[in-house]
């Protein structure tokens, strides 16, 4: 049974347990809803409540568990001679071919006889299932076809055991709830628990996904620091990985050409998008503001490939004919200068959108006061209203900072992949980020140190975030404390 047909049964069950439930707390009051502890909408979405509740979290745990314990299982019976290195790749080959004789075998391609009568030795494994789009190489090892076979048993079992125990239990709650409604039932208790416990697991989600993405990056980095030396990660002035062996993984000239682009980005993005805000919020009429402020949001909504082939074409060419060849100081397109300059463009509406709606929530008794006092427009602006919008820039600041430091594609394009440590803004260098993404790119293997080299590389990212975060706290409870 596909997953779609349980979801659309146990719906069918909640809905059917809505109704009845409904029904029967009418039917035990005589017909006087007054009689009830709660009202009969109440009765029924318990009900409903108790057939979706326990059958979709058991249904959660199993589609997680199940693929677990299957590859557990069927790993186990590869043969011991598989190094260890090579049993990710050959369970890969399993999965695929599994799904691909399922698929076989629901299309109508291949009867369930046939596949299980299938050996390796014949040449129509790879010509059958080629239709449906599954890539397997000219021959199949018969190892792994015995594996995808079994593969392929356990999962139908899984599914089909896992489809009776959650519609047994639907029809469990929808019976135990059904028989509890009655006239002293807290019926609209029970929902506004169950309620309250959908919030706070919904306030829950951006905490455990943090929590899981900083867990899967420690574990990984650990793995990586087994095989390679912390201090020559961190201090490693070069960077030249070889997944032949003897590589260079030096962290710094990645940090150097992150932190000096995200520079650039922000020398041009900051005074550009706070000076539009200020201008926006309080010079500006009512039709100046209703134009302009859209124009530059919508820099906000340009795919950040555009930006990147804007440095390629136009800025890149732009600063080496004009500004680096004349000046003797590269020969080169790609630049920190070209992906800083673009960047910075990219940044000016997470800048001046924050800091004009911050400036807007100013009170206007302050503006008022300043004016009360004799202080001119700009006098007010810049020792009343920055001041005490001053967290709130603080915020826009530190977002635009985070976007320039997590930003790939228009340094992949604008900056180039040459990892260096040169003062020169006019030389090409990279990131950490497209580096995280040159070496998870490919056919890559993942117990190496030059592939876990990224998740060290997305930690120390998410270390640096952090730092930046904890700066602009201290500065924005600082300077609220002083304005408020």
């Amino acid at each position: 049974m596909p997953l779609i047909w349980l979801f659309a049964i146990l719906l069918a069950l909640a809905a059917a347990g809505y109704t009845l439930g409904r029904r029967r707390a009418v039917a035990v009051s005589g017909g006087d809803i007054r009689r009830l502890h709660s009202l009969p909408n109440y009765h029924g979405l318990n009900v409903a409540l108790a057939v979706l509740v326990p059958a979709l979290l058991v249904l959660f745990v199993w589609l997680i568990a199940q693929p677990m314990i299957v590859d557990a299982r069927v790993a186990a019976t590869l043969p011991p001679a598989t190094p260890t290195s090579e049993r990710a790749l050959v369970m890969s080959d399993v999965r695929r071919l599994a799904e691909g004789l399922e698929l076989a075998v629901q299309s109508d391609i291949m009867t369930e006889d046939e596949v299980q009568r299938l050996n390796a030795a014949e040449d129509g494994i790879r010509a059958r299932l080629a239709p449906l789009g599954v890539a397997l190489g000219s021959n199949v090892d018969p190892a792994v076809l015995v594996s995808a076979k079994r593969y392929r048993a356990l999962s139908i079992a899984g599914n089909t055991a896992r489809n009776i125990v959650v519609i047994l239990l639907a029809l469990g709650g929808l019976g135990l709830a059904w028989g509890a409604t009655g006239l002293g039932f807290r019926a609209r208790n029970s929902v506004e628990r169950a309620v309250l416990a959908l919030l706070i697991a919904a306030a829950s989600i951006a905490i455990l996904t943090t929590a899981g993405i900083v867990l899967s990056l420690l574990f990984e980095s650990i793995n990586f620091f087994s095989q390679y030396s912390i201090a020559d990660f961190f201090f490693g002035t070069k960077w030249s990985p070889n997944f032949r062996g003897n590589s260079q993984l030096g962290i710094l000239p990645l940090l150097w050409g992150t932190l000096y682009i995200s520079l650039i980005a922000l020398i041009v993005a900051v005074p550009v998008g706070l000076f539009s805000a200020i201008y926006l919020s309080e010079y500006a009429g009512p039709r100046m503001r209703a134009v302009a402020k859209p124009l530059i949001e919508v820099l906000a909504g340009i795919p950040t490939i555009v930006y990147g082939l804007f440095a390629l074409i136009t800025v890149g060419p732009l600063l080496r004919d004009y500004f680096a060849q004349p000046l003797g100081l590269g020969n080169s397109g790609s630049s920190v200068m070209t992906a800083g300059l673009v960047m910075g463009i990219m940044l000016i509406p997470f800048v001046s959108s924050l800091s004009d709606d911050i400036i807007n929530a100013v009170p206007q008794a302050m503006r008022d006061g300043s004016y009360g006092l004799g202080a001119t427009k700009s006098e007010t602006i810049r020792q009343v209203i920055v001041p005490a919008a001053l967290p709130g820039i603080v915020g826009a600041i530190l977002l635009a900072a985070s976007r320039a430091i997590g930003e790939t594609m228009i340094v992949v394009l604008g900056a180039g992949a040459a990892a260096q440590l040169d003062l020169n803004p006019f030389e090409a260098m990279t990131t950490v980020t497209v580096k995280i993404v040159s070496q998870l790119t490919g056919d890559t293997d993942f117990a190496s140190p030059e592939t876990l080299v990224a998740f060290a590389l997305g930690l120390t990212l998410f270390v640096i975030t952090l730092g930046l975060n904890v700066i602009a706290l201290f500065i924005v409870r600082r300077y609220r404390e002083q304005y408020e």
